[in-house]
């Protein structure tokens, strides 16, 4: 498989991108050069819990559209900050796969759009592509697998760092959506794992298989976002969370399955209490164990590379084109 096409140059200027997920509501504040290096500013960060039984209902909830609302509100204060004469901040913001699913999701933009917020509501194939693109960053020329698990969806993306996807798929297949699912135990019984871990795999099997197929070599496997961040994390036992010892982060099969072991025989109120666990992603956290066991098993890899640099990165290089 040849290498893809080198992206286009940047457009050098301060940028913020926010990512609205099934889960999480976050910004990043960035400046980008004109080689397209992004300078880092501000990370933002909530658990908003947007897709709360959307799966099951297929509207937003009212009070999970106010947590957004509110948060966003917060980040716009900050943005306030960053604003210098003449040196606008261009802003992007995006929602993913619970607006995707969402039959109301038109009244959500609206309700963004008055707070002066344009949403985009992308489709999972340019979630995955940004997603590569902002994960592939520090890992230039290499054959990479990109993991991006959502509340959810799954992005799944290879490719050569500095260049286009080579293959990806968006699954419909996230923590949160598997929890409601699945997982009604508390905690999760055997059996009830077992039947998440098999519709996981049922689902995501036909890529890898189409991926090994086609001759594409995995050099390294990246992992973005909550449930990866998190394993580095317990692992580390983190009281205060430090970016600069998560990111690039190597994590092997044993080190994960000691995570999940843990994380899978505690209680609710007693997961939460776990260090290096954020409270309020204890809910969804044993699913995305379980999401992401699954595709080292299918991708045949026995590690995988946290990285920070995420759909955010790739957000903010896109609008910098």
């Amino acid at each position: 498989m040849e290498p893809s096409a080198k992206r286009p140059a940047a457009r050098p200027g301060r940028y913020a991108a926010i990512d609205i997920g099934t889960v999480t509501c976050r910004m990043l504040v960035a400046d980008v050069d004109g080689a397209g290096r992004l300078h880092e500013l501000d990370r933002e960060y909530a658990i908003t819990n947007l897709g709360e039984d959307v799966d099951a209902t297929g509207v937003l909830k009212p009070a999970a559209m106010r947590r957004v609302l509110d948060a966003v509100a917060r980040y716009q204060d900050v943005l306030a900050g960053f604003e210098e004469p003449g040196r606008p901040i261009e802003v992007t913001a995006i929602a993913t796969s619970a607006a995707r699913d969402a039959g109301n999701a038109e009244e959500f933009e609206r309700l963004l759009a008055e707070q002066g917020v344009r949403l985009a509501v992308i489709p999972g194939q340019r979630e995955a592509a940004l997603s590569f693109s902002g994960a592939s960053c520090d890992f230039a020329g290499e054959r990479l697998l990109v993991v991006d698990i959502g509340g959810g969806s799954t992005e799944v993306v290879a490719g050569c760092a500095g260049g286009e996807p080579a293959r990806s798929h968006s699954f419909n297949i996230g923590c949160r959506r598997v929890t409601e699912k699945f997982l009604a135990s508390d905690p999760p019984a055997d059996a009830e794992l077992e039947a998440a871990r098999a519709w996981t795999e049922e689902g995501m099997r036909p890529f890898f298989d189409e991926l090994r197929a086609s001759g594409f070599a995995i050099e390294r496997l990246v992992a973005v976002a909550g449930t990866a961040t998190t394993v580095v994390s317990i692992r580390e036992r983190m009281r205060v969370y430090d970016t600069a010892r998560v990111h690039k982060a190597l994590v092997t099969r044993p080190e994960l399955d000691a995570v999940h072991d843990e994380l899978r025989r505690a209680p609710l109120a007693e997961r939460e209490r776990i260090v290096g666990l954020d409270p309020g992603r204890a809910p969804v956290i044993v699913a995305g164990m379980v999401i992401l066991r699954t595709v080292l098993d299918l991708a045949g890899v026995d590690s995988f590379t946290v990285s920070e640099s995420d759909i955010l990165h790739g957000i903010i290089l896109d609008a910098a084109r």
